[in-house]
């Protein structure tokens, strides 16, 4: 793929995942892969869940002055599972909160890191040329800093093609956006009888 292409590409990624947003991201992400990997975790925490449930129901219907050794039984059991959905509740957040941190991570090597890669990488490379004397003594911006004189660099490129996404972002959220109903002032007619 040329290098115009590749930019733009990258850019236009960039700027989807800013559309959707990170966040939106990591939970489907979070979801998918504690779907595939970590189902056990999350099936023996509802089980736990299940029946701690039981357990309390079971606890408050028996009554603890009639019954005092099921009472005691039950309670025991209660707070050991309680202590177990906790145990098990950290440690599915703390895989959350490693799983969050590799996957922004990787969101920021993919959109900016790779950015800044390509501009360095390319940066005395040019894009395209432009037609000679085509913006005057303005020609030397385009190129800047290192692309050859009379072309466009790795950096004008994002930018311009940054800035048309964002103007095409605008556009077709001005398109789906609802509009919203304009107050038009209604003059109130009053007969000349109800003014005496």
């Amino acid at each position: 793929m040329s290098l115009i292409f590749t930019i733009f590409a990258l850019v236009f990624l960039t700027e989807l995942i800013s559309w959707i947003g990170k966040n939106v991201l990591l939970e489907f992400a979070w979801d998918l892969y504690s779907r595939l990997m970590m189902d056990t975790s999350y099936a023996r925490q509802r089980q736990l869940q299940a029946e701690l449930l039981t357990a309390r129901k079971e606890l408050i219907q028996t009554s603890a002055q009639d019954q005092f050794a099921k009472w005691a039984k039950l309670r025991r059991s209660v707070d050991k599972g309680i202590a177990e959905l906790e145990k098990l509740n950290g440690e599915l957040a703390s895989s959350k909160t490693a799983f969050s941190v590799k996957f922004n991570t990787l969101v920021w090597v993919f959109t900016t890191g790779l950015s800044f890669f390509v501009g360095w990488w390319y940066r005395k490379a040019a894009v395209f040329y432009l037609p000679a004397g085509w913006l005057g003594p303005l020609g030397w911006w385009m190129a800047f800093p290192f692309a050859p004189k009379g072309s466009v660099s790795v950096g004008v490129w994002q930018m311009a093609c940054r800035r048309v996404i964002k103007v095409g972002e605008r556009t077709v959220k001005n398109i789906l956006a609802p509009s919203e109903p304009v107050a038009v002032p209604v003059e109130i007619q009053t007969n000349s009888r109800d003014k005496e």
